[in-house]
């Protein structure tokens, strides 16, 4: 049998078990540069293991995705949280589960941003590796560097078909 997932907008308050929703809120600015910028601050929690440092990072999309898409596995970052930020607007759709040892397909959850949003994944966070929907979309990631792995792979225990909300 195969879970079908309809992403749900993204929100703060919807998103808070798994991360922070990254984007500007009127209500956190600060001014900048003898005012002529308007400066969002604090917008997520970057945690990081003792003998990580955090990377910055940029992806460029080389092969777009289109929905239906057939997931079969997530992955999470014990060691680290890890922050996606679209350099351009484009819609990201982002599926995650709670940071538990294990995860079934039936935990899954699926959001939708609005196009200006990124995402921090909580340290543990069970997660669908990044996706675009449109080849040269570029993400500024950020995330843990060290010496040591911080990747888990996850089969899931049956097939999650991701569609169109």
């Amino acid at each position: 049998m195969t879970i079908t997932l309809v992403p749900k907008p993204l929100t703060s308050e919807r998103f808070a078990p798994f991360g922070d929703v990254i984007e500007s809120i009127v209500d956190r600015t600060a001014a900048m540069n003898a005012e002529r910028f308007e400066r969002f601050d604090d917008l997520c929690r970057l945690d990081m293991s003792d003998d990580g440092r955090i990377a910055v990072s940029i992806a460029r999309c080389r092969v777009s995705t289109a929905l239906p898409y057939r997931l079969d596995m997530v992955e999470r970052h014990p060691l680290g949280s890890q922050a996606f930020v679209p350099l351009g607007p484009s819609r990201m759709i982002v599926v995650v589960a709670p940071p538990e040892e294990s995860v079934e397909a039936s935990d899954l959850r699926a959001f939708v941003t609005n196009g200006r949003q990124g995402i921090n994944y909580h340290r543990g966070t069970w997660h669908m590796p990044l996706i675009a929907f449109e080849s040269g979309q570029e993400f500024l990631i950020i995330d843990r560097a060290a010496d040591q792995p911080n990747c888990d792979m996850h089969s899931l225990d049956e097939p999650v078909m991701l569609v169109e909300s």
